[in-house]
């Protein structure tokens, strides 16, 4: 994780955590990433949204589009990870 700490990220990350619309969340994820990035990250929320209500792999993979690696790889980081997908989905359960 220390390498991940970097003046670059924190200022990222304080971006991310203060834009209150979603006007400009759309607008500087646009600018910031490729609409192939954003669809990979919008699919692996999903998954591990997919996970967490008790889905089989199979049934994600059908809906999603994610391949079994992908869908692997969200549910170590959802169940043994730092807690971003935690975190991510309990926002989305408040609305």
């Amino acid at each position: 994780m220390s390498e991940l700490r970097t003046n670059e990220v924190e200022d990222l990350l304080r971006v991310l955590a203060g834009i209150e619309d979603a006007d400009t969340a759309y607008a500087f994820a646009e600018d910031v990433m490729t609409i192939r990035e954003i669809r990979e990250i919008s699919q692996r929320l999903q998954v591990a949204r997919m996970l967490d209500e008790g889905k089989p792999y199979t049934a994600i993979e059908k809906q999603t589009g994610a391949s079994a690696t992908t869908i692997a790889r969200v549910s170590k980081a959802l169940n043994y990870g730092a807690g971003g997908y935690r975190a991510a989905l309990d926002i989305l359960a408040q609305g």
